[in-house]
């Protein structure tokens, strides 16, 4: 005679359920046997439709919404449900509802909502998470605090980033990567580094594992620091680290930015698993040097896998047409967009505009914007604004620099542009309007710099910069260079 079952042996048959029509059988048993409303065979059922139909919630929701009585455990699964495949908004739903009810929210609670929070670029309502996680006593708690780092970055925020990463007292391999992934993904890619060395400096960190090197390549990438780059890949390589999609793509981009291409292309064949985002990193590296020709057979051959090429793929051939003067292959790109599904945004139409520009089709690039299914903006105008700098179109760039004005108000660029064409055409009162227009709004052209690594140490310099340690040492040293420059070139001229 067969025992009854209880909820221990629903949940214990949910586990070792590998499809779908199983997962339902075992679901009518639990009606049948009255156990619906039980929470662990609910949580588990929640759990299995979210595993087995990934982005439809349907079937979860309506487990999850016939409980009568739901513990914390079952309003987190819904909630990292929606968090993960959506809609996103329904995450913050829930998570409201759950305050409504009463439930209070644990450390894994938090996470959820703010990984969904991030994803919608909502930041008000992430700080109001914040706000609770702190009332609930959860605002030092290592996973709140790496899910807060993630999502101040996400966001932006990369000072508020920062000071919830300082204010972790116990921090792990995440804090540190989401740290320096959230300084590379916003620019400072300085930071990022900076804060590599310190990580392995530290001596209560774990080593780095792919996840660091990932965070921190893109820094490398945006701050050609080869040096940092070689010693990561020689890393990999002495500690026999796997070399996946993810980090494979770094390294292609970090080789790519330093014109490293024989590195680059050497890498990326030997990744077996090439993933979209890996041949983007290659079809970059070669269309940013110059070599469309072999930018297009790539991406012809990614073509031939059967990989759905993505948007920033068409943005970087469009790139590399734009700048070899590819004016019909560019076209021909450009369309074949439509065939893949793939949305234009202002980024790709400025991509056709420059390409139109720099061939000296200025009346066709004019064209095509009045064309455009979209309103035109700063970027679109900008490649125009660029082409008739190219080709001394004073009169459209009066015109286009008028837009951008509005549209890209704290742009020094723009104004620098129709400054210099006004002084190459000799009307130097209107390029000093233009000039004064820049002091008026206060508004500054970025200082450049110069950058030297020693030891592995990047060290940044502006011009009359006294905020490094070493500036006096610095300044002395330049200015004996100086003098033995003189004192050679006076020798030189006797």
């Amino acid at each position: 005679m067969n025992r009854c079952r209880d909820s221990y042996d629903y949940t214990n048959l949910l586990q070792q359920c590998e499809d779908i029509r199983k997962v339902k059988q075992i679901h009518a048993q639990i009606i049948t046997g009255g156990f619906e409303q039980n929470p662990f065979a609910a949580a588990k059922l929640v759990g299995k439709y979210i595993e087995f139909f990934h982005s439809d919630m349907a079937d979860a929701r309506k487990v999850f919404d016939s409980l009568y009585q739901r513990d914390v455990f079952v309003w987190n699964m819904i909630i990292q449900g929606h968090a993960n495949f959506g809609p996103l908004v329904e995450s913050l739903n829930i998570y409201d509802q759950m305050r409504l009810s009463g439930v209070g929210a644990n450390r894994y609670t938090f996470p959820f909502v703010l990984k969904a929070c991030a994803a919608l670029k909502g930041a008000k309502k992430g700080q109001v998470v914040h706000c609770h996680a702190v009332k609930c006593g959860f605002g030092l708690d290592l996973f709140v605090g790496n899910a807060l780092v993630a999502f101040y970055a996400k966001c932006s925020k990369i000072e508020e980033s920062r000071r919830v990463f300082d204010k972790i007292l116990d921090k792990d391999l995440v804090s540190w990567n989401s740290m320096i992934s959230g300084y590379a993904v916003n620019g400072r890619a300085d930071e990022a580094i900076k804060l590599f060395h310190d990580m392995l400096n530290d001596e209560t960190v774990y080593t780095p594992n792919a996840a660091t090197f990932v965070s921190v390549l893109p820094a490398c990438f945006q701050a050609s620091a080869i040096q940092e780059g070689l010693w990561i890949h020689s890393y990999i390589m002495k500690t026999g680290m796997q070399v996946d999609a993810s980090l494979g793509s770094g390294l292609v981009s970090m080789y790519g930015s330093c014109g490293r291409l024989n590195v680059a292309r050497d890498i990326f064949d030997r990744i077996l698993d090439k993933t979209v985002a890996v041949w983007n990193s290659i079809i970059r590296a070669y269309g940013m040097h110059g070599h469309a020709d072999e930018a297009l057979k790539l991406f012809s051959q990614m073509l031939e896998t059967g990989l759905c090429p993505d948007s920033l793929i068409f943005l970087c051939i469009l790139s590399a047409c734009s700048h070899s003067g590819m004016v019909d292959r560019g076209w021909e790109i450009f369309k074949q967009m439509e065939a893949y599904g793939i949305q234009k945004n202002d980024k790709h139409y400025a991509c056709m505009v420059d390409l139109l520009g720099r061939a000296g089709l200025i009346d066709e690039a004019v064209e095509f914007i009045k064309t455009m299914p979209v309103q035109a903006g700063k970027d679109v105008y900008g490649a125009l604004l660029g082409a008739c700098r190219i080709h001394n179109n004073i009169e459209l760039a009066e015109k286009i620099a008028e837009k951008l004005f509005v549209l890209d108000p704290e742009n020094a660029g723009r104004y620098m542009i129709l400054a210099n064409m006004y002084e190459d055409a000799g009307r130097w009162d209107d390029a000093a309007r233009v000039r004064k227009t820049l002091r008026e709004r206060n508004i500054k052209k970025p200082l450049g710099w110069s950058a030297i690594e020693v030891e592995s140490a990047l060290h940044t310099f502006g011009v009359e910069d006294e905020s490094h340690p070493f500036s006096e040492q610095i300044f002395d040293m330049l200015e004996i260079l100086d003098n033995v420059g003189r004192t050679e070139l006076e020798f030189a001229c006797r």
